[in-house]
């Protein structure tokens, strides 16, 4: 597995009572499917869909398909892209997990360092050199392919669209042979964890790699709910479920990893930029090493905790020393209800010369990517970099603003 950038990974340290196979002796619990865990609409659809990708697993027996996630992948999508591998198992079909960007936030180097989740990070210098006509399918999961560097050679190989899974808006007319969109879910773990339910994979806490895997999807589901405080019913219930398999002692080693100095400094330079308008907190951060990526999302969770802030959007221009491109990233956090991220970054930035929107959210969640076009690329006079800057946070600051009333103190997109 290619592992991450050396210069990004936390430090992380193993408690000494660690011992995972000294846990697992503990009284082994074999998984029944246990429909009665889930809401009966939700075990309707479950059950639908599992029978579909039964068939369509069936169909592809024997195959080694390419399972492709979003160029900085989550918990979410780290732990459902294992899970789904594990299940395609079962028909004899070799899953290959990989994204063509970085793990850069410390908590997921810890889920895949210390799971062995079997993640591989394709760069995009190898990205033409890689033998595409190993694969006969590829699968999206937690993503849809906008936001991946791999979509455009899995296209350009001909490889098919096996399974979509995701819990997002749907982005596009994708011809997949099975597809499971469900924007109603706060994480696709919960799907996933809701396939484990009904016997599409039985979890026994006597195999080492089933507990790893549910610990991993009880932490894609914890992260992309708040920790549980913006989960519904069906999260709730797969995360019951999880809870029979999951080592807490190893999820809680995953979440308790120091952030890195780099890290720290973005958050740095983004209290100290920040502007405050309406209960909005606005920070550019200037630019960042594309490695350093993930730091933008961490400096938005921290600003949207100051008093009397309800929404923090951060945000930077990312800059690819490899690939000579410069692109600018930016999250959103809010605790305001009312306000829905997909909308108001949507309304915000629009959309670009094909209709694809440059960003978008989930409830309490979201964020954009807009490339820099012409401008992009690296100039070594400090004064041209500076007035770069200076434009993209203008512009970022005026789009922004324009949906922040200050007169009536609301969003226009409510």
């Amino acid at each position: 597995m290619d592992s991450a950038p050396v210069s990004t990974e936390p430090e992380i340290t193993f408690p000494e009572s660690y011992d995972a196979q000294a846990r697992l002796s503990r009284e082994t619990t074999s998984a029944k499917p246990l429909q009665g865990w889930m809401t009966s609409q939700a075990r309707t659809l479950t059950d639908q869909k599992v029978d579909e990708i039964r068939r369509v697993l069936e169909k592809h027996r024997g195959q080694r398909h390419l399972v492709a996630l979003q160029d900085f992948p989550d918990p979410d999508a780290l732990s459902c892209a294992w899970a789904y591998k594990l299940i395609a198992q079962q028909y004899d079909i070799r899953c290959d997990i990989v994204y063509a960007g970085a793990l850069s936030h410390q908590e997921n180097i810890a889920l895949v360092r210390l799971t062995g989740l079997p993640a591989q990070r394709w760069t995009p210098q190898t990205l033409k050199d890689k033998d595409w006509s190993l694969y006969q399918g590829c699968v999206f999961i937690d993503n849809q392919g906008t936001t991946t560097q791999l979509m455009p050679y899995a296209e350009q190989a001909g490889l098919p669209i096996v399974v979509v899974i995701d819990h997002h808006m749907a982005q596009g007319e994708l011809q997949a042979e099975f597809v499971d969109l469900r924007p109603q879910v706060r994480a696709t773990s919960t799907i996933l964890t809701q396939y484990l339910q009904v016997g599409l994979l039985n979890l026994n806490t006597n195999n080492s790699e089933h507990v790893k895997c549910a610990t991993a999807l009880m932490h894609g589901l914890r992260s992309d709910t708040n920790r549980l405080m913006q989960a519904q019913e069906e999260d709730f219930l797969a995360a019951a479920y999880l809870s029979r398999f999951n080592d807490a002692q190893l999820l809680n080693s995953v979440l308790h990893a120091s952030r890195s100095k780099r890290v720290m400094d973005v958050i740095e330079r983004s209290l100290r930029n920040r502007v405050l308008q309406n209960n909005f907190s606005i920070a550019g951060v200037g630019y960042l090493r594309y490695d350093d990526r993930d730091a933008i999302p961490q400096a938005a969770d921290f600003l949207v905790t100051e008093e009397n802030v309800h929404t923090a959007v951060v945000y930077g221009i990312v800059h690819d020393e490899d690939e000579e491109l410069e692109v600018v990233i930016g999250s959103l956090r809010t605790s305001k209800i009312t306000l829905d991220p997909d909308e108001f970054i949507k309304e915000a930035f629009g959309q670009d010369a094909q209709g694809r929107f440059f960003g978008g959210g989930r409830s309490m969640a979201g964020g954009f990517e807009i490339p820099m076009g012409f401008l992009s690329g690296f100039n070594e006079n400090s004064e041209y970099t500076r007035m770069k800057w200076e434009v993209f946070d203008a512009q970022i600051k005026q789009k922004l603003f324009r949906l922040i009333n200050p007169e009536n103190d609301i969003i226009s997109t409510v």
